[in-house]
C-alpha cells in the first residue's frame, strides 16, 4: 500500500512542480517583464527549490562521448556487450586503435544507478578499456524474467569475467566487493583460466564486524524479520515489474537522507543563496550532484533480503558459512584458493558507509595470493563518495589503482 501512497503523492506533485519549474523562469529570465520586480530573485530561487525538492528523478545518463588517449582526443561510444533481464554489461569503446588494459567495474546495486560511477569511468577510460554493470531498475523487469537473488548476481559476475578474458582487471566499488570476491573464489577453485588477474577491492563490507558504522549497526538491531515486513512491497500496475516484490528506491533515498539531514538541509540552503546571488556554478554543482543523489532504483526483495543475511547479519563470507545455493551449484566459498588474482584493497579514513578495516578484511581471506602480489591503501582525509569520486579519487586514488593494475597485468 505504501509504494501505492507514493505514485499517488507523486502525480499530485507534478502539475506543481512544473508550475514552479515554470515561475521560476518566469521571475528570472531576463526577457520577462517579472524579473525586474522587487525581490524577483527570492521569488525565483524559491520556485526553483521547490521544483528540485518535489521533482520526479530519472537515471541520469553517462555522457562520456570523448576522452583523451596518449594526448590525442578520441571519441567514445557507449554499446551493451551482453544485455541480461537485471543488468547490461556497458561498454565504453574508444575510437582508438592503442591497446590498453581490460577493466570490468563492478557498480554498486545499492539504491543508486551505476551512473553514480561516471567519475570513477571517466578517469579510468583515459588509459583502459572499461566495462560496467549498468544495473536495471527492478521495477522494470516482469516477473516473467525470474527472480533475482545474491546469487544471481554472482552468476552474473562470472558470466561477465569469463566473457571479457583472461586478461581482465575487476574494480569493484562498495556493496559488490563481496559478490565479486565470491565470484574470483569460484573461479578460482575450478582453476579456471579466466580468472581476472587483478582485483581492486574499494570501500566494501568484506566483514562488516570491523569498526562497523550506523549503516552496519541497523542491520543487526533489526531482526531478518524486520527487514522483510517492513520496506519490502510490490511494484504497482504501472510498471513492466508489476506485482515484483521490490525494496523500493523512495524508501532507501529516505534512508540515504536520514543518515545526514543536516548536511542536505545546508547544502538546499546554500543552493538558495547561490541562486540570489547570482553564483550559476556553485548552483550548478549543486544541480548535478543532487540529479544523480535523488535518482534510485528499485532493487528486488530477493537479492536485497539475501545481502541483509548473508552479508550483514550472519557474516558469511569472513566466516567462512557461504555455500552458494542450486544457481551456482551448492559450493562452498573459500577466498583461500585465489592464487593467480593479484588484490588491491582501498579505504576513506572517514567513510561513513564501510568503516576502516571492512575492505581490507579480504587480505586475511586470500590466503593464498602472495604477499608480493597484495597492496592496501587508505586515502586520508576521504569520506565514501571520494573513494570514487572528485578530486581525491583523481589525484590520489586513480594513479595508484592503474601502476597497480599495470604491474600485475
Amino acid at each position: 500500500m505504501l509504494y501505492q501512497l507514493h505514485e499517488l503523492q507523486r502525480k499530485l506533485l507534478s502539475p506543481v512542480t512544473t508550475f514552479a519549474e515554470s515561475a521560476a523562469s518566469l521571475y528570472a529570465s531576463p526577457g520577462s517583464p517579472l524579473a525586474y520586480l522587487p525581490f524577483a530573485r527570492e521569488i525565483s530561487a524559491s520556485y526553483d527549490l521547490l521544483h528540485r525538492l518535489g521533482k520526479e528523478y530519472e537515471k541520469p545518463e553517462f555522457g562520456i562521448t570523448d576522452t583523451v588517449v596518449r594526448g590525442q582526443p578520441v571519441a567514445v561510444v557507449e554499446e551493451a556487450a551482453i544485455t541480461k533481464p537485471f543488468c547490461v554489461l556497458k561498454h565504453f569503446k574508444r575510437q582508438t586503435r592503442v591497446r590498453d588494459p581490460k577493466v570490468l567495474v563492478c557498480a554498486p546495486l545499492s539504491g543508486h544507478h551505476s551512473t553514480l560511477l561516471r567519475d570513477t569511468v571517466r578517469q579510468l577510460v583515459t588509459a583502459h578499456d572499461v566495462y560496467i554493470t549498468d544495473w536495471v531498475d527492478a521495477r522494470m523487469v516482469p516477473l516473467s524474467s525470474g527472480a533475482f537473488r545474491l546469487d544471481d548476481y554472482i552468476a552474473y559476475l562470472i558470466e561477465f569475467i569469463r566473457h571479457l578474458g583472461p586478461d581482465l582487471h575487476v574494480i569493484s566499488v562498495c556493496q559488490p566487493t563481496v559478490p565479486a570476491l565470491v565470484a574470483i573464489s569460484l573461479l578460482a577453485a575450478e582453476n579456471d583460466p579466466m580468472s581476472p588477474l587483478t582485483m581492486t577491492m574499494m570501500g566494501g563490507p568484506i566483514d562488516t564486524r570491523r569498526n562497523p558504522t550506523e549503516v552496519n549497526a541497523l542491520a543487526i538491531r533489526k531482526p531478518f524479520s524486520w527487514f522483510e515486513n517492513n520496506v519490502i512491497y510490490r511494484v504497482p500496475h504501472n510498471y513492466p515489474g508489476y506485482m515484483r516484490r521490490v525494496y523500493p528506491g523512495f524508501l532507501q533515498h529516505a534512508g540515504f537522507v536520514a543518515m545526514n539531514p543536516d548536511r542536505h538541509l545546508t547544502s538546499h540552503w546554500e543552493y538558495y543563496n547561490h541562486l540570489i546571488e547570482g553564483d550559476g556554478e556553485s548552483a550548478a554543482q549543486h544541480r548535478a550532484f543532487y540529479d544523480e543523489y535523488n535518482a534510485v532504483l528499485d532493487m528486488d526483495a530477493d537479492y536485497y533480503l539475501d545481502t541483509i543475511r548473508m552479508v550483514f547479519q550472519e557474516h558469511a563470507l569472513p566466516l567462512g558459512t557461504w555455500v552458494t545455493g542450486e544457481t551456482l551449484g551448492r559450493r562452498r566459498v573459500e577466498p583461500a584458493a585465489i592464487r593467480r588474482t593479484a588484490l588491491f584493497t582501498i579505504e576513506g579514513e572517514i567513510d561513513d558507509i564501510s568503516g576502516c578495516g571492512q575492505t581490507e578484511a579480504a587480505h586475511d581471506l586470500c590466503t593464498g595470493i602472495p604477499k608480493s602480489r597484495k597492496q592496501h591503501f587508505t586515502a586520508p582525509k576521504c569520506g565514501h563518495y571520494g573513494i570514487f569520486s572528485g578530486r581525491r579519487w583523481r589525484e590520489l586514488i586513480y594513479p595508484r589503482i592503474a601502476a597497480f593494475i599495470r604491474k600485475h597485468g
